[in-house]
């Protein structure tokens, strides 16, 4: 008795290793990704400008980065005694104009580097709905809880999402000709919209998606494919119990069920012994023994140094740093 329908996957052809240089950009579920592609090493950069809904959003961080146009003090706000950008998420907000500014441009800094030497590009959307700001006509990444009267709500056309995605591809091209772009839609259901809302939302960024796959590539070596997590949370884990309290968001056993269809399609399997390694020394770092003082935990913090030193002769880039926090 089958009592699940499967997605059916396929590996991919242009994998990931641990030579490949990872950008994460987009919604919650690049987090999620990119938490998991962090433990185990990868070099991965994920969401520089914190989490960013939409396609707009994305685009405006992708052109920015690439034409190096750094904020200035004329594009943050003070709202409940913080400081804000509107092209931000509001875990870069501060109570400091300047160390927001700072945290701004030192983000555009780091997506333009990634980018530049980025062998994949993982972007996520969550929704087709934006705000767009009454005053500016600009459609915002973030309203940062300024009363809803400044904004206007509106979703995006599949045409709008299609040329968005297209602009963001050829500013990366102009930096990085050879990146491969994966897109993937948040598993996360944006229920404040409304059911029927978000069900448009999500058609529209699936349509828009495989209506780019499926168009010509045009100059440079990139590929571009879909990654369906937003389906294998919606057909495969069709249960409650794969979500967290709020019922929308994927909780921790839905994460690492999408993790490894993610590994087992996007991860080379010459990467898994490393995996296995690293997973062995994470663990070894989280381990909080009983009594630190003795000979039985002195032992094991020698043998967890020499796995850590071999694993860096191999792999200059990787670091354990709550190793390093814990001895000292």
């Amino acid at each position: 008795m089958n009592l699940q329908t499967k997605i059916p996957l396929t590996k991919a052809i242009n994998q990931i290793d641990y030579n490949s240089r990872l950008l994460l950009l987009g919604s919650c579920f690049t987090e999620n990704i990119g938490e998991k592609l962090g433990y185990f090493k990868f070099q991965a950069v994920q969401n520089p400008f914190g989490i960013l809904f939409h396609p707009l959003a994305i685009e405006n961080l992708v052109i920015r980065a690439v034409e190096q146009r750094m904020y200035t003090a004329e594009e943050v706000f003070f709202e409940n005694e913080r400081w804000h950008c509107h092209d931000a998420h509001s875990e870069l907000s501060d109570t400091s104009k300047e160390k927001l500014l700072k945290k701004l441009n030192s983000g555009l800094e780091l997506t333009l580097e990634q980018m530049t030497k980025a062998s994949h590009i993982i972007l996520t959307f969550g929704t087709a709905w934006v705000y767009r700001k009454t005053e500016t006509n600009a459609v915002v990444a973030n309203c940062h809880k300024v009363p809803r009267k400044a904004f206007s709500k509106e979703i995006l056309s599949i045409e709008t999402i299609v040329k968005s995605l297209e602009n963001s591809i050829r500013f990366v091209q102009s930096v990085n000709e050879k990146a491969q772009i994966i897109f993937t839609l948040s598993p996360v259901r944006h229920l404040k919209d409304g059911f029927v809302e978000n069900q448009r939302s999500k058609a529209h960024l699936t349509a828009a998606v495989y209506q780019l796959i499926n168009s010509p590539s045009e100059g440079g070596s990139w590929g571009k494919d879909y990654f369906p997590a937003y389906e294998l949370m919606m057909d495969e884990l069709r249960d409650y119990r794969f979500y967290k309290s709020d019922m929308t968001h994927p909780n921790q056993l839905a994460i690492d069920y999408i993790w490894e269809k993610f590994n087992s399609v996007w991860i080379s399997e010459s990467s898994y012994d490393t995996m296995d390694k690293v997973e062995e020394i994470q663990k070894g770092v989280a381990h909080r023994p009983f009594n630190p003082n003795s000979e039985q935990h002195r032992k094991f913090l020698i043998s967890l140094e020499k796995k850590i030193m071999y694993l860096q002769q191999e792999y200059g880039f990787m670091r354990f740093d709550e190793q390093k926090e814990e001895k000292s």
